[in-house]
């Protein structure tokens, strides 16, 4: 089942990053009023917490550097409710798979029975210990196939991302340090050029740095030791391993019958960019 979880993984999260890299979905924020990119993406995806202090949302996300949740949250919510950001979230969301897979794929049988089946597994696994999952498994399951496809796939991405978090915890990794490793394994030197960390103060990062070296686990010129490799490889495989019980829900049969419809869904959006 752990390569059944990268393989769902890998099909999965192209539906989950139209959130992200689409234009719909912060258009549908920015008309609910949010200022700018990241308010309407903490307080959207943060939603289905509640009005949780930023504390909580950020202990939750555990990759973002220490403020940052703070200059989004509770802010962002002052004047516009959890619920209409979540529920603007979805409709953007849903807009963008239906613009980029075309009407004749987002109303084909065969993207309903993905949803119903991606349903199935994301409705099913324990929630102990997953608080994004469990979040999202508290908001309704969409009736629209395209948007019951996304929220599953968000939803088994929130349970993978809960898993992740363990793993990180328990490789004592912290969240701007997962960000160096991420960088890093995808080949980027040096590190702190990442998106995700280029912003951060040039002290933050250099004592981020400085700390792994000192653990062993990049070297003297920023880049993987061998033991930072296997660090590395080894939070993914629990992650993996982590995020497969949800796909106990499926029979074989239906695990195949999955993928074969998901494969030229995630195709074109792939080829898309998710954008």
């Amino acid at each position: 089942m752990t390569h059944t979880a990268r393989r769902m993984f890998e099909l999965l999260e192209p539906i989950c990053l139209v959130t992200f890299f689409a234009d719909e979905c912060n258009e549908e924020l920015a008309a609910l009023g949010h200022r700018t990119y990241w308010d309407g993406y903490f307080a959207s995806r943060a939603a289905p917490l509640g009005r949780v202090p930023a504390e909580v949302v950020h202990a939750a996300f555990y990759s973002f550097a220490d403020g940052e949740v703070a200059r989004h949250i509770p802010s962002a919510w002052e004047t516009i409710p959890p619920e209409a950001s979540v529920a603007a979230r979805e409709r953007g969301s849903a807009a963008s798979l239906r613009r980029i897979l075309g009407d004749g794929t987002a109303d084909s049988p065969g993207l309903a029975r993905a949803a119903d089946l991606t349903a199935k597994a994301a409705m099913s696994a324990p929630m102990e210990g997953r608080v994004m999952y469990a979040g999202m498994r508290t908001l309704p399951v969409p009736s629209d196939p395209v948007a019951r496809l996304w929220h599953s796939a968000t939803m088994l991405r929130e349970h993978r991302g809960d898993g992740h978090v363990a793993a990180l915890v328990g490789a004592r990794i912290g969240g701007t340090e997962a960000h160096v490793l991420s960088a890093l394994a995808q080949g980027i030197h040096p590190a702190e050029s990442f998106g995700r960390l280029h912003h951060l103060p040039k002290a933050r990062l250099a004592a981020v740095m400085d700390g792994l070296r000192e653990r062993g686990l990049v070297d003297a010129d920023g880049r993987f030791t061998d033991a930072g490799r296997a660090t590395g490889q080894r939070i993914e495989a629990l992650t993996d391993e982590l995020a497969a019980p949800p796909y106990d829900a499926l029979s074989p049969a239906e695990l195949d019958e999955l993928i074969t419809e998901l494969e030229p869904i995630t195709a074109t959006l792939v080829a898309a960019g998710s954008r």
